[in-house]
């Protein structure tokens, strides 16, 4: 094991125990608060002073048990600070109403969460800001897009689905020259297996319901940011009225401290079922970012640390009752949004084509999202040479 493993796996351990925080116990206590007395005016306006920096003020501010769970993901991304939102979709939309205003224009990866897609298409564009969607794998071309009222670049790496590893250091690179803001969303690779801010991320978003949490039982978003960006993302978070119940940061702080070792087990077992399938005469190519048929995969290799449990693969062949013969049945892949927690998951992706504007998708050949558990990965290969069985039983 590597010393900087080591000194990762040590992190995640120790971070947000200040005693501060936890008064000197294991885990902080979970504070659940509204109302902050205070039993002088100068205690008060001490509060109102500091109330940016870990002072306890009012409730929506944030309590010990918001402040050491912040504390530790800032550190672990690589940021200055960390605001709280009760999803990742939240911690999506509070980044970017933050950032834009009308007038404003963004570039936003084609490869995008359909949600965030939604978001530009709808709510910001009734604000009066225009989205431009561009190929993920654009590289140095990004220039091209880049107009005078640009505010915003956003990633996403890999991209939602279909996995495309973006040159985000290239990106962010050009991005900055043009005064651009970079925003990434990080949740694939989740704190630990890339370091957004030394590839000149500005912002770097979790959906802390996946691996951080790990236990498909909360829904948190995470915005970290640059020294830059930290202070507007927080006031402008605090006014959007984003925070997080302190029950819900209390799991995903307990959920965090085993997120290096459950990673290393979902990367394992995703690898293997992943070059099971490779080799399987009816799929056309696997699509993880470990793998040379993945777009982007020379950049996964240089900016990643380790992978997960998420991945596709494309059949050269099928069809809609196929695919839902395929899925349907299942012993322990269950069919379900979301993914990060300790059971495998799988989908069928249709319409891919419907939801891209500026790269072009081969809708004739179906996909399928896995996402890897715990399981025995054994039992998971006989799953789906189940799954394979009845697809050939419809296809015949």
């Amino acid at each position: 094991m590597s010393k900087e493993k080591q000194q990762l796996d040590t992190q995640i351990v120790s971070l947000g125990r200040d005693k501060k925080w936890s008064q000197g116990v294991v885990n902080p206590p979970v504070y659940r608060a509204s109302t902050v007395i205070f039993d002088t005016m100068d205690d008060m306006r001490h509060a109102i002073k500091h109330k940016a920096n870990g002072e306890m003020f009012y409730g929506r501010r944030g309590t010990p048990t918001h402040f050491a769970f912040q504390s530790a993901i800032a550190e672990l991304e690589g940021g200055v600070g960390t605001a709280l939102y009760p999803s990742g979709s939240a911690a999506i939309s509070g980044t970017l109403l933050s950032l834009l205003k009308a007038g404003d224009h963004l570039l936003m990866v084609d490869s995008t969460y359909e949600p965030t897609r939604a978001l530009c298409d709808n709510i910001l564009a009734g604000f009066g800001v225009e989205t431009t969607y561009y190929d993920p794998m654009i590289g140095a071309d990004i220039e091209l897009l880049i107009r005078p009222n640009t505010k915003v670049l956003f990633l996403e790496s890999p991209g939602s689905i279909t996995m495309e590893v973006q040159d985000v250091p290239t990106l962010a690179a050009i991005a900055h020259q043009h005064g651009l803001s970079v925003v990434l969303d990080n949740t694939w690779a989740s704190p630990i297996n890339c370091r957004p801010f030394d590839m000149g991320v500005d912002i770097s978003i979790q959906a802390a319901t996946k691996y951080i949490v790990g236990h498909s039982d909360v829904m948190m978003g995470t915005a970290t940011a640059n020294e830059e960006h930290w202070d507007k993302l927080r006031e402008n978070s605090y006014l959007l009225g984003q925070c997080t119940s302190p029950d819900d940061v209390y799991l995903a702080a307990r959920g965090l401290r085993t997120l290096g070792v459950r990673m290393a087990q979902h990367e394992k077992n995703a690898l293997l079922i992943a070059n099971w399938l490779a080799e399987r005469a009816e799929v056309d190519h696997v699509r993880h970012p470990a793998f040379a048929t993945c777009p982007g995969h020379e950049f996964f290799k240089r900016d990643f640390s380790g992978a997960n449990g998420l991945f596709s693969f494309v059949l050269k062949q099928g069809n809609l009752k196929a695919t839902t013969a395929f899925v349907e049945n299942m012993q322990h892949f269950k069919m379900g949004f979301s993914w990060g927690g300790y059971e495998s998951l799988i989908l069928a992706v249709s319409g891919i084509d419907s939801i891209r504007t500026a790269t072009p998708w081969d809708s004739t050949k179906p996909l399928i999202r896995l996402h890897i558990g715990l399981e025995d990965p054994q039992d998971l290969i006989a799953d789906l040479e189940a799954a394979f069985e009845r697809f050939h039983a419809v296809l015949s």
